[in-house]
């Protein structure tokens, strides 16, 4: 699958660390909400297969805490949703608003690929303290690691990019 080309084309600035901030906090509250309804529906399913008896005797004894499938499962649905909005529209819902845009260096949408190991990176820049990602203060091109280890960059678009 060949990568398309982003609009609005053009050689735009670099992220800066606030506007980058509140992307993740905006798409934070997203992810929360979907991680809601993911653990409900899995815990649906669970009482589906156990019985509800058994599934709240799990859950009093604290068998369910640290539930190493659910864990996997929102990891899973985590990476789905910001590969999905990464490859198509180069924008999760909260980049939209803050006006980001992942890309490749010539601005196509950024691989599957580079989706994941976008993504995992991140994970490490956060377990690190968030160094990953105040990388970017002594990095020349304000790259992350997620950024250098993907080999996408964060762009801010112009104002009225989406005014028709």
């Amino acid at each position: 699958m060949q990568a398309k080309q982003l609009q609005p084309v053009g050689d735009f600035p670099a992220t800066g660390l606030i506007r980058r901030l509140a992307a993740i906090g905006y798409d934070l509250f997203l992810l929360i909400a979907i991680w809601m309804v993911t653990a409900f529906a899995y815990l649906g399913v669970r009482i589906l297969i156990s019985g509800a008896e058994k599934v709240q005797q799990q859950a009093d004894s604290g068998m369910l805490d640290g539930d190493i499938l659910l864990r996997l499962l929102l990891i899973g649905v985590s990476l789905l949703f910001y590969l999905s909005f990464w490859t198509l529209k180069g924008q999760t819902l909260g980049m939209q608003v803050w006006r980001i845009r992942v890309e490749q260096p010539n601005g196509l949408a950024i691989t599957r690929k580079q989706g994941v190991i976008r993504f995992l990176a991140a994970q490490a820049a956060w377990l690190c303290g968030g160094l990953g990602l105040l990388w970017m203060l002594w990095d020349k091109q304000s790259r992350t690691w997620q950024d250098i280890a993907s080999g996408t960059r964060l762009v801010t678009l112009p104002k009225g990019t989406y005014k028709k």
